[in-house]
């Protein structure tokens, strides 16, 4: 979500930009206790020989030039970021990182490879009948209600059988924000529908140029369905393709006036584990400096259509023999290998 579209554009906008990610660590909300006990997590990755500890370098600790950064990510390792997505600023007035007794309305895995030539980021649809420690089988989504950040990424954590290197909140405002900071969003709309969060707003098919109310609502909308939040994660997926898209462009990312008020448009519906710092966010956006928006794949976690559980909730059911090819791609950074197909009722 907005992580990626901060990731990437710092990754295309040069080395100027490394100037602008100190405003990173003081514009965002820190997590604290983010993670789950380390006896309950998947092990961490090994770094290369040589390379530094990330946990060495503190919020102060991003050198002068960006290409100095790189040992704050540890070399050849791959990388995977929770991303959740909430209202809950907009709709209790509580900080992100503290957002306990509050359900997840969206959640992705970021999965940078070693090599850096890629970034594939999984959906994962909130009603996923899945185990949550310590609660049995629920929707996912539940977790963070439950458990709030740490319970969140335990859960994650146990689905794919690997280990999350950080985790970010995202206000789902921050959507219109950014998408009202590029001057806003060319998509291209698979499914024609009316807004139930715009009254009387008809998303026509085809090409659109959207605002930022327009992208939020075209990203939240479900009821319009008939596969209801399997289309909707695919609306989020454009929407955040787009933003790259925009993001990306020349014009922004020549001028450092724009880059810099994009950061800081973002920074303030972003929370962030400790460990997601300046430091961090340099390094991984140098090693990305490459990156292009094509070589950005997203995709959704492989399911079986829908049912009811045993307690009479309308859940998602996982595609267990398909995730077990995602695990593998996780756990052995080979995504790039992986065929997505498309995700529906069934």
């Amino acid at each position: 979500m907005l992580v990626t579209v901060v990731l990437v554009t710092i990754a295309a906008g040069g080395i100027y930009a490394f100037s602008l990610t100190r405003a990173f660590d003081s514009g965002t909300e820190k997590i604290s206790n983010a993670f789950p006990d380390e006896a309950s997590r998947p092990p961490a990755g090994q770094s290369a020989p040589g390379a530094a500890d990330p946990a060495a370098a503190g919020p102060d600790a991003a050198p002068a030039d960006p290409s100095a950064a790189v040992d704050a990510v540890p070399d050849g390792q791959a990388q995977n970021i929770l991303l959740l997505g909430s209202d809950t600023r907009g709709a209790t007035g509580k900080n992100l990182s503290d957002i306990r007794g509050e359900r997840s309305d969206t959640m992705m895995v970021v999965h940078v490879p070693a090599d850096r030539k890629n970034l594939f980021v999984m959906s994962i649809l909130r009603d996923s009948w899945v185990e949550v420690p310590g609660h049995g089988q629920a929707k996912i989504n539940a977790a963070l209600s439950w458990g709030g950040v740490p319970l969140a990424v335990q859960t994650v954590e146990n689905l794919l059988g690997t280990r999350i290197d950080h985790v970010a909140v995202v206000d789902f405002f921050g959507f219109k924000q950014v998408t009202d900071a590029l001057g806003g969003v060319d998509i291209n709309n698979p499914i024609g529908f009316d807004s139930s969060h715009l009254k009387g707003h008809r998303f026509e098919p085809g090409s659109l140029h959207l605002t930022g109310t327009e992208a939020i609502a075209f990203a939240r909308e479900r009821y319009a369905f008939q596969d209801g939040d399997f289309q909707r994660v695919r609306n989020q997926q454009i929407i955040i393709s787009s933003l790259l898209t925009a993001a990306m462009r020349k014009s922004v990312l020549a001028d450092p006036v724009k880059t810099s008020g994009l950061l800081e448009t973002v920074t303030p519906y972003l929370a962030v584990d400790d460990g997601f710092n300046s430091a961090y966010l340099t390094s991984l956006a140098w090693e990305l400096r490459e990156l292009r928006q094509p070589q950005v794949t997203f995709f959704t976690m492989p399911t079986d259509g829908t049912g009811t559980s045993g307690d009479g909730q309308s859940i998602v059911n996982v595609d267990w023999e398909g995730l077990d090819a995602v695990r593998d791609g996780f756990q052995t950074d080979t995504l790039s290998a992986y065929q997505p197909e498309l995700q529906t009722i069934g």
